[in-house]
Parts: C-alpha cells; structure tokens; sequence
C-alpha cells in the first residue's frame, strides 16, 4: 500500500524546495509518494533533475495559478 506525503514548500526558493524535499525523501520508504507544492517555478525543473540523478520517478507535475506541484514516487 502506498502512503501519501505532502511538502508544502510555499515561499521558499532555491534550493530550499530541493533541500526539503531530499529530508523528507530520506526518511521514507520505496514506493511512498510525495507531493511537493512551491511558489518558485524552479521546482518544476528542479526536483525531477533531483529524481533523475537519485533514482525516484516523477509521477505527475502541474501548475495551478501561481502555485506548483510535482508528485514523485520513492524509489529503491
């Protein structure tokens, strides 16, 4: 079963959104999924080149007015 964590990095900029993200990440297990909202638009980019280099897979990102999301999947 998948279990679902939210990361509200609202009002951060780079590289804080990564940097929460990568402590989160480390205290959870493969398959978990978290959600990553931010104001700065860098983490459309961001997180998924952190994904790429570290092995999690990006599910799904989007914009909503001036606020983004990008989904990804722990991996191994």
């Amino acid at each position: 079963m998948e279990t679902q964590h939210s990361l509200d990095t609202r009002n951060l900029l780079c590289p804080l959104p990564v940097i929460r993200t990568q402590n989160l990440v480390k205290t959870l297990n493969p398959g978990e999924t978290v959600e990553v909202v931010g104001t700065d638009p860098g983490i459309m980019n961001d997180i998924p080149a952190w994904c790429r280099i570290n092995g999690h897979e990006v599910l799904e990102s989007t914009t909503i007015e001036n606020e983004y999301f990008v989904c990804l999947k722990v991996g191994d």
